[in-house]
This record gives C-alpha cells, sequence and structure tokens, in this order.
C-alpha cells in the first residue's frame, strides 16, 4: 500500500531521529576521548635539600596541579622526582608533561637539550651569598682573593653558582684555596670554627636566609639568576602555555592562589625570565 504524505514524513523523520545521536556520538566521541585522555604529570623536585616523602610533596603541589589543570582544560597529577636521575630521565623520555624543579639547571637543560619549553620561575630570584663570619676583617667581595674559601660540594648547582659568580669578579676559584663540603650548612660550621674565612651559600637555603639575622656577614650577593622554574614539554602547545602563565599571574590576587603560593614557599611567579634561563647553563659553563 503506498504511504501517505503525512506517513512518508513521519518515516523520515523518524529516520532522522535514529540517525542523529549516531552523528553526534560520532561527533562528539574523538573530542570525549581526547578528554579523557588528556592526564598530564607535573614532575616535582626540590633538589637534595626537602625531606618530604611522595604523599607531602602531592599534598603540597596539588594546588598547583589544579591551577596548570585549569589553564589546560585537563588533569594534572603530581610525581615526586625524588633522585636526580629520576628527573632527568623523565625529562629526556618526555615522561613529565610538565617540570618544576629546583636547582634549575635540571629545567634549564630540560630547555636546552629535551625540548621543553620555558613557562615561569619564581619570586625571589636565587642568589650566590658571600658571607664572612662576624667580626671578619673582609669588607667586599675584592678581598676574598688568597682566602680560605667553604663551598657546598663541587658537583652541587650552587657551588657552580658561586664560581660563576666568583670569576666573573676576577677570582678563579680552581686556582684559590678552596674547602668543598657537603652541605651548606657546613659551610657555616667551617666559618664558625674558623675553619674557612668566607663561603659561598644560596640566598634560598637556610642559612643564607638567617645569617645576618643571626650576626654574620654578607660580603656579596651575586646577580640573580632564576628559582625554581617550570617548564612543559614541546607537546604542550604554545597558546597553552600562555594560558598557564595567565593562570598563574594572577594567584596573587585572591586567597585561594596565594594560599597555592605559600604552600609552595614563593611570593609569586615571573613570566619575564626566560631568556637568563636560556643563558644560565652557559653562564654556570655546564
Amino acid at each position: 500500500m503506498k504511504s501517505t504524505g503525512h506517513e512518508g514524513i513521519q518515516r523520515r523523520f523518524g529516520h532522522f531521529l535514529i540517525a542523529l545521536p549516531l552523528a553526534l556520538a560520532l561527533l562528539a566521541g574523538p573530542a570525549q576521548a581526547q578528554g579523557q585522555a588528556q592526564q598530564l604529570v607535573l614532575g616535582i623536585s626540590e633538589g637534595s635539600s626537602g625531606g618530604l616523602d611522595h604523599a607531602q610533596v602531592i599534598a603540597k603541589y596539588q594546588g598547583l596541579a589544579e591551577v596548570i589543570g585549569k589553564a589546560l582544560k585537563a588533569k594534572v597529577s603530581v610525581v615526586f622526582a625524588r633522585e636526580f636521575k629520576q628527573l632527568e630521565e623523565g625529562m629526556q623520555t618526555g615522561r613529565f608533561d610538565l617540570v618544576m624543579a629546583r636547582p634549575s639547571d635540571y629545567p634549564a637543560r630540560g630547555m636546552r637539550d629535551y625540548g621543553y619549553s620555558y613557562i615561569a620561575s619564581t619570586k625571589p630570584d636565587g642568589q650566590c651569598f658571600v658571607i664572612a663570619p662576624k667580626g671578619s676583617e673582609l669588607k667586599t667581595i675584592n678581598d676574598v682573593k688568597g682566602k680560605r674559601i667553604a663551598l657546598p660540594e663541587q658537583i652541587a648547582y650552587m657551588s657552580r653558582f658561586c664560581a660563576a659568580e666568583l670569576r666573573d669578579k676576577g677570582i678563579l676559584v680552581d686556582k684559590e684555596n678552596v674547602q668543598f663540603v657537603r652541605e651548606q650548612a657546613a659551610v657555616g660550621f667551617y666559618l664558625d670554627n674558623k675553619f674557612a674565612d668566607v663561603g659561598g651559600v644560596a640566598s634560598y637555603s637556610g642559612i643564607g636566609k638567617k645569617w645576618e639575622k643571626d650576626g654574620g656577614r654578607v660580603l656579596h650577593k651575586s646577580v640573580p639568576q632564576p628559582y625554581f622554574p617550570l617548564v612543559a614539554h614541546k607537546r604542550i602547545k604554545p597558546e597553552q602555555v600562555k594560558a598557564i602563565q595567565e593562570e598563574l599571574l594572577t594567584l596573587p590576587a585572591s586567597d585561594a592562589g596565594k594560599d597555592v603560593l605559600k604552600r609552595i614557599g614563593i611570593d609569586q611567579f615571573d613570566t619575564t625570565s626566560e631568556p637568563r634561563m636560556r643563558e644560565l647553563l652557559k653562564w654556570l659553563n655546564i
């Protein structure tokens, strides 16, 4: 029996209703799958000075991961890179989508050697403080030449940092009477016990923060260099990097953002330090 016009319209409309969900599923499927697959990893390293375990690090940086995730519309998981070898391998293999690490030479190597992009560093910057004990006769950096110098262990970032600064001031560490010690706190011990005349420590170290408060003297503060940088794997697109930067810069403007910064132990993020980051390894001569 031949269909009426009304029945034909109903049949065609019914076919349309059946096909519509399938078409929408085909269109939405890839986007949904992509959203589900967007699981990013933020590798965190606090250097050799941190005493936190993995759970504590996750709790400490979870707020930052959520800020980054908001910018990328993705879930960002925190992974603690306790050992420098783990951090290096994570960048080399691309396991880490994002890396925030100190010492700063590791993110700088990520940029130079493994294709990572700069996002930001943190404030305040890092410096080498050249320190002397209370009552020292030394007055300026120029008086350091020929004196007994205590520095952190030779392969340590801050030892290289201080050596680069001293080099720029005409003092070559390999030609001076230098004693390398295991930890920065030991630099203070050497000075207090007259095993050395002058020492070099990080501005952000425990001893660097309290040396003057405890009566010691800071003879010289080095050129500032980027501290605790954040970098992104090359699969993170430039527009995504920009979105992260915009979110990071808004943090001091809200109580929630201030809490994120406070948990990490920084004042704010700096998105202007890329030129210094790219020159850092050359300056350190590594």
